[in-house]
């Protein structure tokens, strides 16, 4: 008797262990608006980097170009690499295009992004060349002023600089319309 006493309090603090745990996950997400929210007004255009010092000895770097749109932000990754780490079919004479979409914060002097890799026509991107799957970006804003922006990465040690091309106006909407 004392062992099946036992039993029905085993099974029943384990039922309520994974009620409380689902709880828990369940209460854990967070859902994202549909729509767009204002982002950082000094942002909002088309940043282009035009190059990086002593471009021409380096093996490989990429040059960014980054759309900031409300909330949103739209990247395009010229690649450019001397030696091949990839397949013929996708090294293409050692320059390649990237592209990324995401959501970004400013978080004190931090841009912080969460986003996907995408193909050229803002699809998501679940495999071929280059890369796939989560966007990350982490940046530190160094300077900033109405034409420029110096971005330094939390994942490589040479500064972004970039420049103002066009400017745009946030006007909130749906998400990737």
């Amino acid at each position: 008797m004392k062992i099946i006493l036992l039993l029905v309090k085993y099974r029943l603090f384990a039922c309520l262990s994974t009620m409380v745990g689902m709880l828990f996950f369940v209460s854990s997400c967070v859902r994202h608006s549909e729509m767009q929210s204002e982002g950082a007004d000094y942002l909002q255009g088309v940043w282009v980097q035009d190059s990086i010092p002593h471009q021409s000895q380096m093996m490989d770097y990429t040059l960014h170009e980054f759309k900031f749109i409300c909330d949103s932000v739209y990247t395009t990754m010229r690649v450019h690499a001397k030696m091949q780490r990839i397949p013929d079919s996708c090294y293409k004479d050692g320059e390649w295009m990237e592209y990324a979409r995401g959501v970004y914060v400013i978080r004190g002097d931090s841009l912080i992004g969460e986003g996907i890799y995408t193909r050229p026509n803002g699809k998501y991107k679940t495999s071929g060349c280059y890369r796939t799957g989560t966007y990350l970006p982490r940046y530190r804003i160094a300077y900033h002023d109405a034409d420029s922006l110096v971005l330094e990465s939390r994942f490589d040690q040479r500064p972004i600089v970039l420049r103002k091309t066009h400017s745009i106006s946030c006007v909130p909407k749906k998400r990737w319309e």
